[in-house]
């Protein structure tokens, strides 16, 4: 049961974020690991947002690594580690490791030199507000098919028979939401407790292998999940991660909709998009009239899906349901979308524009199931 509150998860709140990854290497690789580590410390070095790293190792059991790295803010780390840059850089790091777990945490209060220019002096670190969770991840996942398989990859996906929702005794798969967009795929999954069991709970289950294996002949880019590095390589690809999360703190409504909303991002602009929606979704979830209960927010480079839990239809006030309020916010928005890419020229300042980028931008909703469902 979720905490009654207001909920508001983001990276966007300015914070410096703390990468935390655990390795556990194959007996003998020391030497290899040691030389891919040094490759990977001098290319990531370069990466705009990055700060340090420290390469540990556990004086309990010696095959068991930490890395720890420190960035500006979360948004030049997502960036990297989603980018074919750091698909390639890891790659001669994955003979080494039997076992990786990462972890991502903002910075939120600290104790060292920062704090040493006297009592009174409160370090900008200090100033980041803790904030509230309902003890879920959200995830999601984005992929294309090839045009003219859409139907038969919908049937496909929505066909399945859910996995078990229970992983153990602390996990368990609370929510799964897929949609399309012509060719594109985006699975978002909501799990209470720990995401990566949860997700190899779910990549381990008969049912779930066979759809993916279904749908395999029908993917843009070749996959072979059987194999670690394809699969690894896939799910690096296709991670599609969810950059803010808010819900009203009012009590939920009766008769609450889902929808997933397609905002194709102008190139190099897909940070900016997403800080925009967030930004709106901020204060919608204060507004005790706003159809929009919930909102997340998911990106990655130039795409940005926007997952909305509504009152009522899209079209009754498309402005909201865009996330489009106040003054001068669907000017941005024209300023930062590929209008082209989804079929909307011109600018956003009409009701026929916005209905015709609310129509398009509205994903085809295949299958949303909770675990009550299961």
């Amino acid at each position: 049961m979720a905490p009654s509150g207001r909920i508001s998860q983001s990276v966007f709140d300015g914070s410096r974020l703390r990468v935390i990854l655990l390795l556990d290497l194959f007996e003998g690789a020391q030497e290899q690991f040691l030389d891919a580590y040094e490759l990977m410390r001098k290319q990531v070095a370069s990466v705009p947002g990055h700060i340090s790293d420290q390469l540990c190792q556990s004086i309990e059991n010696p095959s068991q690594w930490l890395i720890t790295s420190e960035w500006e803010s979360a948004p030049p780390f997502l960036a990297w580690v989603n980018s074919e840059e750091h698909v390639e850089t890891v790659r001669p790091m994955h003979s080494c490791v039997r076992d990786t777990r990462s972890m991502r945490y903002s910075i939120v209060r600290e104790t060292g030199p920062r704090q040493q220019a006297g009592p009174d002096t409160v370090s900008a670190v200090e100033q980041v507000a803790a904030r509230v969770g309902d003890g879920v991840a959200r995830h999601a996942l984005t992929f294309t098919v090839k045009p003219g398989s859409e139907s038969k990859v919908a049937e496909l996906l929505a066909g399945y028979e859910s996995p078990t929702a229970q992983v153990d005794e602390n996990t368990r798969l609370r929510r799964t939401s897929l949609f399309m967009h012509g060719n594109r795929v985006v699975r978002a999954v909501e799990v209470e407790g720990d995401l990566l069991a949860a997700l190899r709970h779910v990549a381990r289950q008969p049912e779930v292998r066979a759809v993916e294996e279904a749908i395999n002949p029908y993917l843009e880019q070749d996959r072979d999940l059987t194999d670690p590095e394809s699969a690894r390589v896939f799910f690096t690809r296709a991670a599609l991660p969810a950059v803010h999360h808010v819900v009203s703190g009012r009590p939920a409504p009766d008769g609450l909709r889902r929808h997933a909303l397609f905002y194709p991002a102008k190139e190099g602009r897909g940070t900016d998009l997403a800080k925009l929606l967030a930004h709106q979704d901020e204060a919608a979830a204060d507004d005790p009239d706003s159809p929009v209960w919930g909102s997340t927010v998911f990106q990655r480079d130039d795409i940005v899906v926007r997952l909305i839990d509504i009152t009522g239809d899209l079209d009754v006030d498309p402005v909201a349901s865009l996330g489009l309020k106040g003054p001068r916010k669907a000017a941005v928005l024209a300023r930062l979308l590929d209008g082209p890419a989804i079929g909307v020229e011109g600018a956003l300042d009409n009701d026929r524009n916005l209905n015709r980028l609310l129509s398009h931008a509205d994903m085809l909703p295949v299958t949303d199931r909770s675990s009550a469902d299961s």
